[in-house]
């Protein structure tokens, strides 16, 4: 998968916010002021409010911009999701996003904010992705792909929360395991164990135990 960020989009306006989104993703919206956005980009602030009005207009231009970005980690053929999940190469969201974006893109820090602030952004993303990975699990339920479950609603939001916590703990689990979770080496290791869990369980029958 090729990266879904364009490094090369640096004309005047894209410049201004990419510098927005990397403050954003650092700060949050409310502790960064124009003047500093303007001055990370290397302009004025008047060139600022020339391409985006106002703050909240280069906000919705961050958004936007992120929005498109993660949505295109989902926009894969079916059968290329198919084998994603359930061949030997198990491929979950996080390491969608550990392919897709470049080393040091502020767009995951930027999604980790939006999550836990409770921020409407980040509201309507994940209830896109929820949507999203209940249609999907239904079809591949109905391809024979993935196991029937009781509550299709409650697995579609677990496997996307369990997906989600490791960009979420990003920083904690790379303390714990000895390795960035979404460098190569990394995800590796994640994917190789989650695959078995995912696969195989994690947990003994009775029957196996006795």
């Amino acid at each position: 998968m090729s990266s879904v960020v364009d490094e090369g989009d640096l004309t005047g306006k894209a410049n201004i916010r990419n510098a927005a989104l990397r403050l954003f993703a650092e700060r949050g919206h409310d502790a960064v002021t124009m003047r500093e956005i303007a001055a990370a980009a290397g302009v004025s602030p008047a060139l600022v409010v020339h391409h985006f009005g106002s703050k909240d207009g280069l906000r919705a231009a961050v958004d936007g911009y992120a929005r498109q970005a993660f949505d295109s980690l989902f926009a894969m053929d079916e059968q290329e999701v198919v084998e994603a999940l359930t061949g030997d190469s198990w491929m979950s969201i996080a390491e969608m996003f550990a392919r897709a974006f470049p080393p040091g893109s502020p767009l995951p820090a930027y999604l980790r904010r939006l999550l836990l602030t409770n921020d409407p952004a980040g509201a309507a993303l994940f209830g896109r992705w929820f949507t999203q990975t209940r249609e999907l699990l239904d079809s591949l339920t109905e391809r024979g792909a993935t196991r029937p479950g009781e509550d299709p609603a409650v697995r579609a939001a677990f496997l996307l929360v369990n997906d989600l916590a490791l960009l979420l703990l990003r920083n904690h689990v790379a303390a714990a395991i000895g390795v960035d979770p979404l460098t190569p080496e990394g995800m590796a290791r994640w994917a190789k164990e989650v695959t078995a869990v995912y696969q195989h369980g994690a947990f003994a029958s009775q029957e196996e135990q006795s």
